[in-house]
């Protein structure tokens, strides 16, 4: 078999072709994604993206499953979560603070790949993990039904400062998260 016959043994093509979709939809968004441009970004051939990814919506289901990855394992790796003691609202608004600040442009690209659930079913899921993983990791420091409200509060954070371009308020964070984590008055009587 002449070397046209070869197939090149490339382990790490698949990587680099979500890698190329996650540059490509931080650049132009989800409609600037196509196998083709998938491919050129990867520099592989466009048969590659298409055996790895058979449609667009299972190359943006890994992209956004590695896009997530970053944020939840941030706040399951956060002191604050071993230490009954720490500031949980502290540690959390320092931590949106990050993502929002200094991880911008990435956290633009992962609520848009986030958001773009709503329109792609395929996605769903993905964003399903997303919120549970972040969850049950504030879960080991607060009960099931809080540790949601608290994603909530940080998505709904998050996606105004994206949104209005304000700039992000640390304090504001750390007041209403701490509302939530708050013991509920008891009722008098």
């Amino acid at each position: 078999m002449g070397a046209a016959g070869v197939r090149r043994h490339d382990p790490e093509r698949r990587q680099r072709i979500i890698d190329a979709a996650i540059r490509v939809v931080g650049a132009k968004g989800i409609a600037g994604l196509s196998h083709r441009t998938v491919a050129a970004e990867a520099d592989v051939p466009l048969g590659s993206t298409t055996y790895h990814f058979r449609t667009l919506d299972d190359l943006l289901v890994a992209a956004l499953r590695q896009a997530n990855e970053g944020f939840a394992e941030t706040v399951a790796a956060s002191p604050a979560l071993a230490d009954p003691e720490a500031d949980l609202a502290g540690a959390l608004a320092a931590l949106l603070g990050e993502f929002l600040g200094a991880e911008r442009g990435r956290a633009e690209l992962e609520y848009d790949l986030y958001l773009a659930a709503l329109r792609r079913p395929a996605l769903r899921p993905v964003a399903a993990e997303w919120c549970e993983s972040v969850s049950a990791a504030l879960a080991e420091r607060t009960d099931p039904v809080t540790a949601r409200a608290l994603v909530a509060v940080m998505d709904g954070i998050s996606l105004q400062v994206l949104l209005t371009d304000a700039p992000y308020d640390a304090g504001y964070a750390r007041e209403v998260l701490g509302r939530l984590l708050a013991p509920a008055p008891r009722p008098e009587g």
